[in-house]
């Protein structure tokens, strides 16, 4: 059994620590990014905007694949720490999903001379971003905790199929989006550029932790106020 009472205490106090490396780390990303990484050669200072959209994209993959991981083990192991810790998580893959198509749209317009295009990458964030709103909306839409947590890590395993299709929609079909110029074994990338990449993106990734644990937190109290001190 999960005593949220002291957890609760442990997350308020990791907040303040979160909010203060995410401002450092942000910082020095805002200044590479904008200041000393270079123009590109060929979409001159809109390419600034790739800083924003893909760590977005990044986080907010991450983030889905984390709460189906985590709804699958609450179906399995009856754990419903691991429910309670993905509904935390998708607020902020929601937040991020969002920006990565808004964000994607802005560098479309001067890239591409649209706003938007039925681009299988495109349209595989959107469909990932109406999963997020799904999987938000059956925790309030049910109440019965069981028919929730079910309901839920049926909708994020399916999800889950969606990811690598995100991933390599530019490989198997023709596509407006490049092919990927970042990989595990190498990168096309230039190191003025993949540094505030990667700067940024670990910003993102703090934010994100500072949502979840705020969100976090409204749920603990939701249930101290249920007169409970475990689930």
């Amino acid at each position: 059994m999960i005593n949220f009472v002291d957890i609760n205490k442990f997350t308020f106090r990791a907040q303040k620590y979160v909010l203060f490396l995410f401002v450092i780390v942000l910082s020095i990303g805002l200044v590479e990014a904008l200041i000393l990484s270079p123009e590109d050669y060929k979409q001159s200072d809109s390419v600034r905007i790739m800083y924003v959209h893909v760590p977005s994209a990044w986080t907010s993959l991450g983030i889905f694949f984390s709460i189906a991981i985590l709804s699958l083990g609450n179906i399995i192991f009856k754990n419903k720490y691991y429910g309670l810790v993905a509904k935390s998580l998708a607020p902020s893959g929601l937040i991020f999903n969002i920006i990565a198509l808004v964000t994607g749209s802005i560098w479309g317009k001067p890239t591409w001379g649209t706003w938007w295009a039925w681009d299988a990458r495109i349209t595989s964030m959107l469909i990932l971003c109406i999963f997020y709103i799904l999987y938000i909306l059956t925790w309030r839409i049910f109440e019965n905790r069981q028919n929730v947590n079910k309901i839920t890590a049926i909708l994020s395993i399916l999800g889950l199929i969606n990811l690598p299709i995100i991933k390599f929609s530019v490989d198997w079909w023709s596509t407006l989006h490049q092919p990927a110029s970042i990989s595990l074994a190498k990168s096309s990338i230039h190191s003025s550029m993949l540094l505030p990449l990667l700067i940024m993106t670990a910003a993102f990734v703090l934010f994100s932790v500072l949502i979840f644990l705020m969100k976090y937190n409204i749920e603990l109290i939701k249930i101290k106020n249920k007169g409970l001190d475990r689930l």
